[in-house]
């Protein structure tokens, strides 16, 4: 009823100022000489068609869509439908006079045409200022949002309100501030903007004074009183959003973002766009980008086999290999509880895909050999591996069972049932390993490389260091300490690793793998290593606390096969550019002399090999490894002294950043 009321009241509206027009557009054009005979003929004229004048403008605006808008939303796309809408009308009104041999002055045409213009915007315009004066702090929205009231003096805070810092004097910016100045209901505020652009210093933005850069962050927020900050820069580089959250970080505002353009496609910029600031913003690395025709020739049609599709990079896996519309889509996996929860994700979401589970462990060749023969697949992704540095440092047998015999297993049945492509999910680790569970992965790396020489399967590797929010990662573990009031606990003051997120490091192995003729080790781009220690305090920050005031962190030492920081590349291994940017390949390096005579000998030599040594010591068991994989430096060989629990404080953080043992210098492997 009210949607009624409304339409009609602007009808009414409408109609009266279309005569209006009519009326000052004839007095305007014989200057208010009503008298003049000339004047009182073509005054008849409009006098004997304003009915039908009326209408057909009328009728016009509503084609136009002039009543359907929501005008206390009214914007630049509004006013221009009115111009539109307007010079149809009166050329309408034009062709409806000609076609009943009557006329106008042509400058009434003209005068009146404006007139429209002005009075149909002028309705709407104050229909939605009256609309916001009714609201609470209208005043505040149309004479200087920026300015303190009275009771805001008094009181030295704006009552109930969350003021806000907008990064971003651009589009999106002045979009989020309008948005927020007519939705009272947001309780929020827009008392500042910063803008790295000079030439809009001290200008206003939707009302709102752009007052610093980024680097007055810190003071302004301090000035303004600010409680959010808003980063509205979509189309910015990962690298600015980076070094902007760390002057942020320097305040105990809360912290908001706007998704990349990338994400914001087809969709407007709104106050429901925006969400917390993560970690992954923290990278300081553009959004990867996958060729999606060439992704879509070799994994379209076919059956694609996952192995560990249970754990975090094995579902990613499977998600987005759904996407691309593969005939068949099998995920294998030992444990079923996350496979369940998968395979229903799957299908909800996929609901046209054939989706298999198959619970079975890699170990086990003969149900590995009845799952080949049934389903015959195209494409083999091969993610199942062990990957905890500290567990499988006390459990060396299971490692070798699962990662190296496991992988054996994959890789003779690939070549058996003629797979077109193999890619195994190696690690950083694997280079120069110091543990078990890197050693293990380079043995798979060897393992897959001598295959492929003697296999029309293409066989390849990727590696890549961490996956941030990964099972049994540094993140989820920090996150937890925190909800717990710490301390957080981080093993040395400048370890350093390399931090991909899940999504993107699934987007490069798929790209690999399109890619791959055979043979190659794919490295990750994965950015510069980034400091343990900063990664903790950044996740301390982001939930909403100070580091060593709320929360302390606490260096425990390095565990056993850790290292204080990890590598890319071999010094045996050069690498070369692919058609890709943040992919790159290893010269191959051939196996160790002892691995190449057990892949040589006999078709399950090394499985031979590795019963035998599992009835051995795990001293034994590192021992062996050793010599499969000569630039491995077991614990046995290097004894790292545990340090001891030390609670730091931010003193000791400076220093330690200042001290700074580690050379930044050739970290950066593909860099």
């Amino acid at each position: 009823m009210v949607k009624y009321s409304r339409i009609t009241f602007l009808v009414l509206a409408d109609a009266f100022c279309i005569n209006l027009a009519y009326i000052l557009a004839f007095l305007l054009r014989f200057e208010f000489n009503v008298t003049n005979d000339v004047f009182e003929g073509y005054f008849a004229v409009y006098a004997n068609n304003f009915i039908w004048l009326t209408v057909l403008k009328i009728l016009i605006l509503w084609i136009f869509g002039l009543y359907n808008s929501l005008w206390k939303y009214a914007g630049m796309e509004e006013m221009l439908k009115i111009v539109m809408a307007s010079v149809f009308a009166s050329l309408t009104a034009i062709a409806y006079l000609e076609f009943i041999q009557q006329f106008f002055p042509r400058s009434v045409y003209m005068i009146s045409c404006n007139l429209d213009i002005l009075f149909l915007g002028g309705i709407r315009l104050g229909y939605r200022v009256l609309r916001n004066f009714r609201t609470p702090d209208s005043f505040n929205t149309y004479w200087d949002w920026n300015k303190t009231s009275v009771a805001e003096k008094l009181t030295g805070r704006t009552a109930g309100l969350t003021k806000v810092m907008i990064i971003g004097g651009g589009s999106a910016g002045a979009s989020i501030i309008r948005e927020m100045k007519r939705h009272p209901e947001y309780n929020k505020k827009v008392v500042v903007v910063i803008d790295d652009n000079v030439d809009k210093l001290n200008k206003r933005i939707a009302g709102v004074k752009i007052a610093g850069n980024r680097s007055d962050i810190k003071k302004l927020a301090r000035k303004y009183g600010v409680d959010e900050i808003i980063i509205a820069i979509p189309s910015a580089a990962q690298k600015d959003i980076q070094e902007i959250v760390v002057q942020c970080n320097k305040t105990r505002c809360n912290m908001k973002i706007l998704p990349s353009l990338i994400d914001l496609i087809n969709e407007k910029v709104s106050v429901s766009k925006l969400r917390d600031v993560d970690i992954e913003d923290l990278l300081g690395r553009d959004a990867v980008q996958v060729n999606l025709r060439e992704i879509s020739q070799y994994l379209e049609g076919k059956i694609v086999l996952v192995t560990g599709a249970g754990g975090s990079i094995g579902s990613e896996l499977c998600r987005q290999i759904a996407t691309f519309r593969p005939r068949r889509l099998i995920a294998l996996d030992i444990y079923e509880n996350t496979i369940f929860e998968l395979s229903n994700e799957i299908k909800k979401t996929n609901p046209n895909l054939e989706f298999d589970i198959v619970i079975c462990s890699v170990r086990d060749r003969s149900r590995l050999e009845e799952m080949f023969e049934k389903y015959k697949p195209h494409v083999v992704f091969h993610a199942a591996a062990h990957k905890h540095v500290p567990l499988m440092e006390d459990n060396p047998k299971e490692a070798i069972v699962n990662n190296i015999l496991g992988t054996k297993n994959m890789v003779d049945l690939s070549d058996k049932y003629a797979v077109e492509k193999f890619v195994l999910i190696s690690t950083d680790k694997a280079v120069n390993p110091t543990n078990v569970m890197g050693a293990t992965k380079r043995v798979a790396e060897m393992v897959i490389q001598d295959k492929s020489l003697k296999s029309r399967t293409s066989f390849s590797a990727v590696r890549f260091g961490n996956v941030l929010g990964s099972n049994g990662s540094v993140i989820p573990i920090f996150r937890k300490q925190i909800a717990q009031g710490g301390p957080v606990t981080v093993t040395h003051p400048e370890i350093t690793r390399y931090f991909m997120t899940i999504p993107e490091a699934v987007q490069l192995v798929i790209q690999a793998g399109a890619i791959a003729e055979g043979s190659e080790i794919f490295i990750l781009d994965m950015g510069k290593p980034i400091r343990i220690l900063d990664l903790a305090e950044n996740v301390i920050r982001l939930s909403g606390y100070v580091p060593y005031v709320d929360i302390d962190i606490c260096i425990v030492g390095l565990r056993p096969g850790e290292k204080l920081y990890e590598e890319l590349l071999l010094k045996e291994e050069d690498i070369k550019k692919t058609s890709h940017n943040k992919i790159y390949v290893a010269h191959s390096v051939p196996p160790s002399p002892l691995l190449k005579k057990l892949l040589d000998e006999t078709e399950d030599g090394i499985v031979q090999e590795i019963n035998q040594i599992l009835g051995e010591s795990k001293e034994e068991v590192k021992e062996w490894l050793s010599k499969l994989v000569p630039n491995y430096t077991s614990q046995i060989v290097k004894k790292i002294q545990r340090e001891p629990i030390i609670l730091l404080n931010k003193e000791d953080v400076v220093r330690l950043k200042e001290e700074s043992i580690i050379d930044e210098q050739g970290r950066d492997a593909v860099g």
